[in-house]
């Protein structure tokens, strides 16, 4: 049955999720056309925007464990879903600079250093630009695989502090980024308890 799911996997093109991927920035862009954001509509941009970021950055990290621990393989998309990350990240971090603080430099300077909640946001987001940047073949052979595969560790790092970045925004204790907090550092035990790839039929290898 794996075999057979893997089979099937690999006949859907990359372009397929790529497409899949854009659906959220389609619904958000026509929402905002429609007049559907609500009372603060440039929060609402910004939110959708982080939220569906983080979704695809935990999308990414759950690959390599759905594969150690059932044999399907998604590796062939696992390069599409850090780069719609990165781009609903992008965006996320655009409509902040471009909407929110109208490209006031300094202000932004200044609201950065006021709220450390901005500090986590952005480290993360550098991380983001690292793995984005460095997300293809030319890199792998420049930089060689263990250094390669050492600086991807760094999407380790940025999901908890996404998820941290989204709480303490909200000066609560907001029940939905605390649930995916779990269910990132969920997924990166899981890379401890099962450490090697579990190989079945033909399941890929993973990194």
């Amino acid at each position: 049955m794996r075999a057979v799911l893997n089979g099937e996997l690999r006949r859907i093109p990359v372009w397929a999720m790529w497409l899949g991927g854009l659906v959220p920035l389609m619904l958000l862009t026509w929402d905002a056309v429609m007049g559907g954001l609500g009372i603060d509509p440039i929060r609402d941009i910004e939110h959708r925007l982080g939220r569906t970021a983080l979704y695809f950055l935990i999308a990414s990290l759950a690959v390599t464990p759905v594969l150690r621990i059932t044999g399907l393989s998604f590796m062939k998309f696992r390069r599409a879903l850090g780069l719609l990350c990165f781009t609903y990240a992008g965006l996320h971090v655009l409509a902040w600079v471009v909407m929110d603080m109208a490209l006031l430099w300094g202000a932004m300077a200044r609201d950065v250093v006021k709220r450390p909640y901005l500090i986590f946001g952005m480290a993360s987001f550098v991380m983001l630009l690292a793995l984005a940047l460095t997300s293809n073949n030319a890199s792998i052979r420049r930089m060689g695989s263990a250094s390669w595969r050492s600086l991807h560790k760094l999407a380790y790092l940025a999901a908890p502090l996404v998820t941290l970045h989204w709480i303490w925004a909200l000066k609560t204790f907001p029940l939905e980024p605390v649930l995916w907090l779990v269910v990132i550092l969920g997924l990166l035990a899981l890379r401890i308890v099962v450490p090697r790839p579990i190989r079945w039929g033909t399941a890929q290898t993973s990194r």
